[in-house]
């Protein structure tokens, strides 16, 4: 049987879109969940709808180390380390996670601090092109992929050591949250992790940005004609730029290399539609991409309306047996695991 049970309450440091609507997916779930926001504005809007919230961090931490609450960093990437130094002060004894968008960066932070036996990164691929308590919501979570991070495993396992215990605790906290708000949980080190979302999140909006201003650059009537597939393409494009550059700004070179590669292929369709007429062979390598990633996302409905998953499975029991190798095995199939 699989094992998705919380053992400890979460505190949520950090309540715009991502740390707001895990809130809100908690506390539907009736699991104790409480939080800490810098801007008195959105703490108090999350109180106004009864969520517990507040301003107050010090005294946030020193609940969440009374609890042995799983703490959770939703704070943009600038703000992280400060953040760190006071979990180290109020909360020495609890385990971390964060939802941020970059693994790396996060991780050298921890390591500099020596916090590494207790943290986990995270990553929820769910979102949207808007920000801010306003933007939160049940359900984001829904089927969506949750990156959880095992380096620290793996280097124990390279150098032959024990995991630490309170940090195969942790990672099966932050699996069980995933899971708990309807998440598919995916392993993943935090190097792997930036390289994979620079080509499907980072990368993407900027090619949303170019998209946005070559419209623009049409002029009026350009923008009178802009239908489906120019809305579809440049959704992301609403996102806050300040947002976009602290994801791309910590992954540099992971983007880069997905950027040269996009031009490259953009270039070469500009070569082939100039001197023949037609750029069917980025259309139709495109297409049948597309297709192979409609194959891997998403689900299928059985026989009741009960989804099923296309991503496949690897059943794992922290602390037994191979069970590292086992996440390594998992990460290099895009699989999803299940705890036991």
């Amino acid at each position: 049987m699989t094992n998705d049970t919380l053992a400890t309450p979460t505190c949520i440091l950090g309540l715009g879109l991502i740390g707001g609507s895990l809130m809100r997916d908690l506390a539907e779930a009736g699991a104790p969940v409480y939080g800490w926001n810098r801007s008195a504005a959105t703490a108090d809007a999350a109180a106004a709808e009864g969520f517990d919230a507040s301003t107050d961090l010090a005294a946030v931490l020193d609940r969440a180390q009374e609890d042995r609450a799983l703490l959770v960093i939703g704070v943009p990437m600038f703000a992280v380390g400060g953040l760190l130094d006071q979990i180290a002060e109020h909360a020495p004894d609890c385990g971390i996670t964060d939802v941020v968008s970059v693994k790396r960066a996060i991780l050298d932070e921890v390591e500099a601090r020596g916090m590494g036996d207790r943290y986990v990164g995270a990553h929820p691929m769910a979102g949207s092109e808007e920000s801010g308590w306003d933007a939160t919501r049940t359900g984001l979570y829904d089927g969506a992929a949750w990156v959880v991070c095992f380096d620290r495993a793996a280097a124990a396992s390279r150098s032959g050591d024990e995991v630490p215990e309170q940090w195969t605790r942790t990672f099966r906290d932050v699996v069980a949250l995933g899971k708990l708000v309807g998440s598919e949980v995916i392993p993943a080190t935090a190097d792997n992790h930036d390289r994979a979302v620079a080509r499907i999140s980072h990368m993407p909006h900027l090619l949303s940005y170019a998209l946005a201003v070559v419209g623009d650059d049409g002029g009026p009537l350009t923008l009178s004609l802009a239908a489906g597939s120019f809305r579809d393409g440049t959704r992301v494009a609403g996102a806050e730029p300040d947002m976009v550059m602290s994801w791309c700004e910590n992954n540099v070179g992971p983007v880069t290399e997905a950027l040269d590669e996009a031009i490259e292929l953009l270039t070469a369709a500009r070569a082939e539609l100039a001197d023949s007429g037609t750029a069917a062979t980025l259309a139709e390598a495109g297409f049948h991409a597309h297709g192979r990633y409609r194959a891997r996302s998403g689900s299928r409905k059985l026989d009741g309306g009960v989804k099923l998953s296309l991503r496949p499975v690897i059943r794992v029991s922290p602390g037994s047996g191979a069970w590292v190798r086992e996440l390594e095995q998992a990460e290099g199939l895009g699989g999803r695991l299940e705890i036991f």
